[in-house]
C-alpha cells in the first residue's frame, strides 16, 4: 500500500485531450447480478486527464488510465470489461478486500478466548476474507462533494458473517488527486472485539493491462526483512532480512532477475507472494512502501501508506485462460500487486502487529497509488521520499 507525493525531478507529459479534461465524477450502468441487484460503475477523472473507474461490486477498482512519456494514454490494471466477468474466475481484481487480507492459517483464530471457524478457501487456509468476501459483495456509493473527484462506498457486515465477530461497519473513500495520486481511506468501526485487515487488490501492469508480462518493469520495496512462509503459504512467525535474497529489492530490480532462483521461499509461493515489512523508521502515518516502473512505457508507480506492510505479488496463478478487459489474455506473470496491509495471520501470531478492533476504536489505513513519469537519469530528490501531497 503507498502513498504519493510530488516529485520536482519529473515532469508529467499528457496528450493533449487531457489538457481539455474536466474534472468529476460520472456513474453509469454496469450490470445486474442473477438476484436482480443492480451494479454501478463511477468514472473519476483529473483536470491531467487520468481516469479511474471503479464499481460498487466489491468497491473494485475496474479501470486507471494514465498517459505515457509520450502522452499516450493506456489502462494499467487488469479487469473486466462487464460485470459478468467478475462473476467468473476472478482472482479478486481491483477488489477491496475483507475482513481479512491475505491468509489465515488453518481458516481460524482465537480471541477473547473463543475459537472462531472461517471458511477455508485456499487449502485449509482463509484468504482474502473466504469465497464470500468483500470483494463478492454490493456496495453503497456516494459522490463527495469538494475540490477533488471522490467517491465514498460503504458496506455492513454482520456479526458472524463469514465466521468473524461482531457487526462491522466499513467505509472506503476514493480520492483522485491533481497530481495524478489514488487516494485509498479506510475507516470501520465494531460493536464486539473483532479482527480486520483491509486491502486493495488491483494487478498493475505499467505497460498496459493484458500487454505481455511484468518480468522487464523494474520493482523498489522499501523494507529490509520480510514475513517467511511454510509449505502452505503460512508465515512461519519470524522476521527474516533480505539481504542475500532474491527478495532483495531495497534498489530497483528487474522483476524477473531472481524470480526461478534455487530458494525455497519462491519454490513455496511459485514466484513472489511475499509480505514485506516496511520500514518505516519510527515515523507513523504515509510512508514510501514501493516503486514501480515500466522502462518501455517511462511510466512509473509509487505506493505509500500507513500500513506496516506490502504484499508484493506477481501473478503466479495467472496462465492466459483468464481474457480480460478487449479480450485480451492474461498471462503467466502479467501483472503484479501492491497489497498494502498488516501481516498474513496476525490473529495466529503473537509476536505480529494486532489487528484487534474493538468496540468504541476507529480503524484507519489510508494508501496511495501515485502515478508519474520515469527519468532513468538525473538526480533524484529527497522529497520523494517524503509524506505526498494530499490536497486536489
Amino acid at each position: 500500500m503507498k502513498k504519493l507525493l510530488g516529485c520536482t525531478f519529473l515532469t508529467l507529459v499528457l496528450a493533449p485531450v487531457s489538457r481539455a479534461a474536466q474534472p468529476g465524477v460520472r456513474k453509469s450502468p454496469f450490470g445486474t447480478l442473477p438476484g436482480g441487484r443492480k451494479v454501478a460503475l463511477y468514472t473519476l477523472t483529473n483536470r491531467a486527464g487520468m481516469v479511474v473507474k471503479i464499481t460498487t461490486y466489491g468497491a473494485r477498482i475496474q479501470s486507471i488510465i494514465v498517459p505515457d512519456r509520450r502522452g499516450q494514454m493506456a489502462d494499467v490494471v487488469l479487469g473486466f470489461d462487464h460485470l459478468a466477468g467478475y462473476l467468473g474466475n476472478d482472482p479478486f481484481f481491483g477488489a477491496i478486500i475483507g475482513r481479512y487480507a491475505n491468509r489465515i492459517g488453518g481458516a481460524r483464530f482465537t480471541l477473547d478466548g473463543k475459537v472462531y471457524h472461517l471458511p477455508a478457501n485456499d487449502g485449509k487456509n482463509c484468504l482474502h476474507g473466504g469465497p464470500n468476501g468483500f470483494d463478492k459483495q454490493v456496495w453503497t456509493a456516494h459522490v463527495l462533494r469538494g475540490a477533488a473527484p471522490a467517491l465514498a462506498l460503504t458496506y455492513f457486515s454482520k456479526n458472524g458473517e463469514a465466521g468473524f465477530p461482531g457487526n462491522l461497519h466499513i467505509k472506503v473513500v476514493y480520492t483522485l488527486l491533481a497530481d495524478n495520486a489514488l487516494r485509498i481511506q479506510y475507516t470501520a468501526s465494531t460493536d464486539r472485539d473483532t479482527v480486520v485487515n483491509f486491502t486493495n487488490h488491483s494487478y498493475f501492469n505499467l505497460a498496459g493491462q493484458g500487454n505481455g508480462t511484468i518480468l522487464h518493469q523494474l520493482v523498489m520495496l522499501n523494507a529490509s526483512r520480510f514475513t517467511p512462509i511454510g509449505p502452505t503459504l503460512i508465515p512461519t512467525g519470524k522476521l527474516e532480512n533480505v539481504a542475500g535474497t532474491p527478495l532483495d529489492f531495497r534498489r530497483l530490480t528487474p522483476v524477473g532477475a531472481r524470480i526461478n532462483a534455487n530458494y525455497s521461499q519462491l519454490k513455496y509461493a511459485g514466484g513472489y507472494d511475499f509480505n514485506w515489512v516496511l520500514n518505516r523508521g519510527g515515523k507513523k502515518g504515509l510512508v514510501l512502501a514501493a516503486r514501480a516502473v515500466d522502462p518501455g512505457s517511462g511510466r512509473e508507480l509509487e505506493v505509500f501508506t500507513t500500513e506496516p506492510g506490502v504484499q508484493f505479488y506477481t501473478g503466479n496463478f495467472l496462465d492466459g485462460t483468464i481474457h480480460g478487459k478487449g479480450g485480451k489474455a492474461y498471462l503467466h506473470r502479467g501483472a503484479f500487486t501492491f497489497e498494502t496491509q498488516h501481516y498474513p495471520d496476525s490473529p495466529n501470531q503473537p509476536n505480529f502487529p494486532t489487528t484487534e478492533l474493538k468496540p468504541g476504536q476507529t480503524y484507519h489505513q489510508t494508501t496511495i497509488f501515485k502515478f508519474l513519469i520515469w527519468k532513468p537519469r538525473g538526480k533524484r530528490h529527497a522529497a520523494r521520499q517524503a509524506a505526498p501531497h494530499t490536497h486536489a
